[in-house]
């Protein structure tokens, strides 16, 4: 695998290595740290029962969200449409 070198001040090397685990590269560190995970890492974190909950929220979510976003659309739709300008009075 290629590499490449990074310069860390003294402060964020020390950061980096207090969070680092026993056995662990500093590349498999970083990559931890930033959330990038491969599929067995994450495998068998959560039962069936779980993951099956958490799928039905996700989409529960999504759902509300999408309705949410057509909601907003068409009121905005609505008061587009309704705009009355009105020029300065002539009294």
């Amino acid at each position: 695998m290629a590499t490449k070198t990074i310069s860390l001040d003294e402060e964020a090397y020390e950061r980096l290595k207090a969070r680092k685990k026993e056995g662990e590269s500093f590349s498999e560190t970083v990559k931890r740290l930033a959330g990038e995970r491969s599929w067995n890492e994450v495998a068998g974190i959560l039962s069936e029962e779980e993951a099956t909950g958490l799928e039905s929220a996700i989409e529960e979510g999504r759902t509300r969200s999408k309705e949410r976003s057509n909601r907003l659309t068409a009121e905005l739709d609505e008061a587009r449409s309704t705009v009355v300008l009105v020029g300065p009075s002539t009294e």
